[in-house]
C-alpha cells in the first residue's frame, strides 16, 4: 500500500509542475516593463546635477543622468517627441517637487519611439532618465535659449495617485472597550449590589 501511494504521489507531481510553471511564468513576464511611459526608476539620483549639465551640455555627451520637472510643452517631429520641461528638483522617491521657484532652467528630452504629445500635456509632473545628447538652441519668446538635450530611455510620468497615502489615525478615546456596556458606571444585573 505505501509503494502505491508514492507511486501516485511521483505521478501527480510529475504532471502538475508543468501546470504551475506556464502561469507563473506568463505572470512573471508580465511584471517585465517597457520601459517607456512607466519604467522602474534607477534606485539613486544621477551624480550629475542639473547646474552642471546646463554650464557645458557638450562636456556630459552620452553621460546617462535622471532629471525631473514639469512639462511645458510636447511636439511630435520626424526624428521623434521633442518634450520641453521646467527643470524640478526631485525629492527621494525621485519624484519632482511641485516648487517651482527652485527651476534652475528648462531641458528637451527626445522620445525616439512613437509617443503622443496628448499623454504628456502641459502641466504634467515626470521624471527623466536618459543620455546627453548636446545642447539645441530654440527661440523662447522673444530669446534664443540653449536647452540640454536629453535621449530619452525612461519617462516616468507622476499622477495625483502617486502621491503618498494618507495615514490612518486611531481615533481618541479611553481604550478600546469603551461604549455603553463598556462604562465605569455599568453593572450586571441586579444594579443593587
Amino acid at each position: 500500500m505505501e509503494r502505491l501511494l508514492v507511486l501516485c504521489y511521483t505521478l501527480v507531481m510529475r504532471i502538475s509542475w508543468p501546470v504551475w510553471i506556464a502561469p507563473v511564468s506568463l505572470i512573471l513576464s508580465g511584471c517585465a516593463s517597457n520601459g517607456n511611459m512607466t519604467g522602474a526608476l534607477p534606485t539613486a539620483p544621477s551624480q550629475i546635477s542639473y547646474a552642471q549639465v546646463q554650464q557645458t551640455p557638450g562636456s556630459y555627451n552620452g553621460q546617462p543622468v535622471t532629471f525631473g520637472g514639469k512639462v511645458l510643452g510636447a511636439r511630435r517631429l520626424k526624428e521623434g517627441t521633442r518634450i520641453e520641461i521646467l527643470q524640478l528638483a526631485l525629492d527621494s522617491s525621485l519624484q519632482p517637487t511641485m516648487d517651482l521657484s527652485k527651476s534652475q532652467g528648462r531641458f528637451i528630452a527626445m522620445q525616439k519611439q512613437f509617443l503622443d504629445p496628448a499623454t504628456i500635456p502641459p502641466g504634467t509632473f515626470v521624471t527623466v532618465t536618459g543620455e546627453i545628447a548636446g545642447s539645441v538652441t530654440l527661440p523662447l519668446d522673444e530669446t534664443e535659449y540653449t536647452y540640454p538635450l536629453l535621449n530619452v530611455t525612461n519617462l516616468r510620468v507622476w499622477t495625483e495617485n502617486d502621491e503618498e497615502p494618507p495615514r490612518i489615525r486611531r481615533p481618541i478615546g479611553p481604550g478600546p472597550y469603551w461604549g455603553p456596556y463598556w462604562s465605569p458606571y455599568w453593572h450586571a444585573w441586579p444594579y443593587y449590589w
